[in-house]
């Protein structure tokens, strides 16, 4: 028998080890698969945005988990900003997606002024 404690719950487990080591295995497996920003936007499912924001190109549903944890984060900090500097937040992010498109890698997509994907 197994003692755990998740989350402040102590819980018994009773499993043969075999059952634990394909448990772990597949929780492994399901990590090691876990797209990052960079893979998505090498893989060309995520581009930048003139906006300051990340976009999705190719749909995918790991790549729009992604994005949309990178855009509520990099809308908070341009919020940081503009609040500190008395700017407006979409200005913030014009000025943030032109360094980020400056910045993104050769090969990856960002969205040029006619509103098309095109690689860097």
């Amino acid at each position: 028998m197994m003692t755990t404690y998740f989350k402040g719950l102590k819980m018994n487990i009773s499993l043969p080890l075999s059952k634990i080591g394909a448990i772990l295995c597949l929780l492994m497996a399901f990590t090691a698969s876990a797209l990052t920003l960079q893979e998505a936007k090498k893989e060309g499912f995520l581009g930048e945005l003139p906006s300051g924001y990340i976009g999705i190109v190719k749909s995918n549903q790991e790549a729009k988990s992604i994005m949309d944890s990178v855009n509520e984060k990099r809308l908070a900090h341009f919020k940081a900003i503009a609040k500190k500097n008395g700017l407006s937040v979409s200005q913030v992010a014009a000025l943030a997606g032109t360094k980020f498109i400056n910045k993104t890698s050769s090969g990856n997509y960002i969205k040029n002024s006619s509103g098309h994907w095109v690689k860097k």
